[in-house]
């Protein structure tokens, strides 16, 4: 009796495992199936597909949204996480970029530094480019931009300072330098700055890259690292093409201040270069 019952088990068990490779038989012939008649699809990778693409998700924003111009194809590509950065392809139209550069070429004056002890600007030999700061909401194109700004890092309007238009001529240059306070002056309206979110309004023919001394990774897996000038190659590299835009934090998410977000904008060699930054404070900053 024992026997029988043994038996019975055995061709129990063999007739589930027999369903089972039939019922796996059927679903792999009916997903291929489905494949070949195009009706599912299996993600694809290439090489040369940016690391984050929210350019499905964002598209209908930005083609209907407000904005002068017409923006090209907008992808993000993440540049580092120590200090987390980020690529935003396209974030503005080349009319957006023209007309940030006529509201500030009759304005221009030599750019300053922050001085700790007064949070006066004052001239110094580390940032020898020119620039002027435009209102905050000073007409609907510049309120587009920073709404637009807000959107992405999901940072306030209200938390951002007034936006600044920088000009580098060639040999100009911003020695590396962070973008948060060591003082507790600077950051009685509005807090630390958290973020900074650099435009670039211009085309640069040599030089004049974005560049992080301090980033962890392997910097030179940059595709454009070939192009980059010497003073680029001395960390993470970012060439300025006119409309994009890179979002770098200042501070970590455990919000203590990043060493690794050092960063400084490298010697002009040829050309001109234009860009905008926009800070952003922890708190409301206010005008």
């Amino acid at each position: 009796m024992a026997k029988i019952r043994q038996s019975r088990l055995l061709a129990k068990k063999w007739l589930t495992l027999k369903l089972e490779q039939s019922m796996l038989f059927i679903l792999t012939v009916g997903f291929l199936m489905l494949l070949s008649l195009g009706i599912f699809s299996l993600p694809a990778s290439k090489d040369d597909s940016p690391p984050i693409d929210l350019t499905i998700h964002r598209r209908m924003d930005f083609e209907r949204g407000n904005g002068l111009g017409k923006r090209g194809e907008q992808w993000i590509e993440l540049l580092s996480w120590e200090p987390r950065a980020f690529l935003y392809h396209n974030f503005l139209s080349k009319e957006e970029c023209e007309y940030l550069i006529s509201l500030a070429k009759p304005h221009m004056a030599r750019s300053s530094v922050i001085d700790n002890n007064t949070g006066g600007g004052k001239e110094s030999r580390v940032r020898t480019s020119s620039g002027m700061f435009l209102k905050r909401g000073q007409d609907k194109i510049v309120r587009d931009i920073e709404k637009r700004i807000a959107e992405f890092t999901f940072i306030p309007i209200e938390h951002g300072e007034e936006l600044q238009v920088l000009h580098y001529e060639v040999g100009q240059k911003y020695e590396p330098h962070f973008d948060y306070f060591i003082d507790e002056f600077n950051t009685k309206n509005g807090g630390q700055r958290m973020a900074t979110m650099l435009m670039y309004l211009s085309d640069v023919e040599e030089g004049g890259e974005t560049v992080f001394p301090n980033a962890k990774g392997n910097i030179s897996a940059v595709p454009w690292w070939n192009e980059l000038s010497e003073c680029g190659k001395g960390g993470l590299a970012v060439k300025p093409k006119m409309g994009d835009a890179i979002l770098f934090w200042s501070m970590r998410p455990d919000a203590t201040l990043d060493p690794s977000s050092l960063h400084g904008a490298c010697p002009v060699i040829s050309g001109n270069k234009w860009a905008a930054p926009k800070w952003m404070r922890v708190r409301e900053y206010r005008t």
